[in-house]
């Protein structure tokens, strides 16, 4: 000024001018995705554990006890959302229903650490069972069984012709120690009563199957599911019982054959 004093000037802001948008910094970038990344990937995790334990699982057929109907080989998808029964507060909201007589289910073995075995249900809590040359009858009347698979070249094994062993019968030697002792508790007369909360469970390879005639009930508690899908299915040349490395063999023989190997008509076939 031409006085001599020091003028203040006053700066004035537009209210109307847009903010200046600072740029983040190369390292906040890489932290924030990186934190994104973490997140969507323990999201993934939580479901994936929460779909597998309550939901949906994956299995594989090991064995033939299930032929025709399961084939060594095939994936499963099971559905361990879908029986009830076992007296819960929830059971009414959701949609469980009870087990019947002709489901396929995926159980714990009721002895060992055994992995998971597949069959179907064919005795449920009160039944009085049992098996006269090959046929399997409930309750008196016989069981009308088209899935049944019988094999004439097998062995005799009596339990495939009379079931429960009467008192004067031998009981065969691939019957498990556990169940020997237990089994006869259960017999009035002829027949196999099946006690509350348990259930009888056979192969439909009725000639190859290790089942409850060997080794017992299933517990409704070791029930896991009903498997409901055949997502892929692979003729594999091997099975449970052979040696870890004629797996490894066959594993990779598989997979070197894979197109060639793979069933193609077995594939998203439901299972009944």
């Amino acid at each position: 000024m031409a006085d001599g004093t020091t003028a203040e000037t006053d700066v004035l802001v537009d209210e109307n001018e847009a903010p200046v948008e600072r740029r983040p910094s190369a390292l906040h970038r890489e932290q924030t995705t990186f934190s994104e990344y973490l997140e969507s990937l323990l999201v993934t995790v939580i479901l994936a554990l929460f779909g597998t334990s309550f939901v949906v699982q994956a299995f594989k057929i090991p064995s033939a006890s299930m032929e025709k109907t399961l084939m060594i080989g095939d994936h499963l998808l099971v559905n361990k959302f879908i029986f009830g029964g076992q007296g819960a507060w929830y059971e009414k909201f959701l949609p469980y229903r009870a087990l019947k007589r002709g489901d396929i289910i995926v159980f714990k073995y009721p002895f060992l650490d055994h992995p998971h075995y597949v069959k179907r249900v064919i005795g449920l809590p009160g039944d009085h069972l049992k098996v006269v040359d090959q046929a399997v009858y409930i309750n008196g009347q016989a069981l009308n069984e088209p899935y049944v698979l019988h094999d004439p070249t097998v062995p005799y094994d009596p339990f495939n012709y009379s079931f429960p062993p009467l008192r004067d019968q031998m009981i065969p030697v691939n019957v498990i120690d556990e169940w020997r002792p237990e089994l006869r508790k259960y017999v009035q007369g002829d027949e196999l009563v099946v006690p509350p909360g348990k259930y009888f469970a056979m192969g439909d390879n009725r000639d190859h199957s290790q089942d409850s005639r060997y080794w017992g009930f299933v517990d409704r508690d070791a029930i896991m599911g009903h498997p409901f899908l055949i997502y892929w299915s692979v003729n594999t040349t091997y099975a449970a019982d052979t040696t870890f490395w004629q797996r490894l063999a066959g594993i990779f023989d598989t997979l070197v054959h894979l197109p060639a190997r793979t069933r193609w008509n077995r594939m998203f076939h439901t299972v009944h």
